[in-house]
């Protein structure tokens, strides 16, 4: 099977992700197109979408799952990003390497396991490796148990866990993995990326 992907520019990929963000419902706060645009709009990112067809409506594609990764920098200005800076430095060399953020993304309950997250996730590593960086990052919560599976799967590794002090479903993981040259002949996905205007 091959997979869709549409790669689209900032302002209309935005609004894509806010439409599609309202199809989950374990994420407790969705981000909003404004959300996406003040994150992005300083950086290198990549918005990914994949569109499938409906269950009872094979001629119908709708989106099912999405991905949106950014440069992370070490003189990060806007809060969130220089905490995630702070939480990382002692196990990321932003000094010698870029470094690549797997921000947000997800895939719809109802199309999970059909590779459609892989397909992403392996599409924005080659951005990342064409970008220059040597390193994605990811982080998680320790509730999202399909993340964390997928994730392993994707060969990130585990570098820092954040204990929550009241409840561990809240606590976070966070993932690397090294961006290597021959990293194309090990990816396992069939994919075709139009590239949105």
């Amino acid at each position: 099977m091959t997979t869709l992907i549409k790669q689209y520019p900032l302002e209309s990929g935005a609004l894509e992700i806010q439409f599609i963000e309202e199809h989950f419902g374990e994420f407790g706060r969705r981000k909003t197109a404004a959300d996406i645009l003040t994150r992005l709009s300083d950086r290198p990112s990549l918005i990914l979408m994949v569109e499938a067809p409906m269950p009872d409506e094979p001629g119908s594609l709708v989106p099912v799952a999405y991905k949106v990764v950014h440069e992370l920098r070490a003189d990060e200005r806007e809060p969130k990003l220089c905490d995630l800076v702070a939480r990382v430095r002692d196990h990321v060399d932003f000094a010698g390497q870029r470094v690549a953020y797997s921000w947000i993304g997800g895939t719809r309950r109802d199309w999970r396991g059909q590779g459609h997250f892989r397909a992403l996730s392996e599409e924005a590593e080659l951005w990342a490796s064409a970008l220059g960086c040597g390193v994605m990052l990811a982080k998680t919560k320790n509730r999202f148990h399909d993340m964390r599976a997928a994730l392993a799967q994707l060969h990130f590794d585990v570098f820092k866990f954040e204990a929550h002090a009241a409840d561990n479903t809240h606590s976070k993981v966070y993932y690397a993995k090294r961006l290597e040259a021959g990293m194309v002949r090990d990816q396992r996905s069939n994919r075709t990326v139009v590239v949105m205007d």
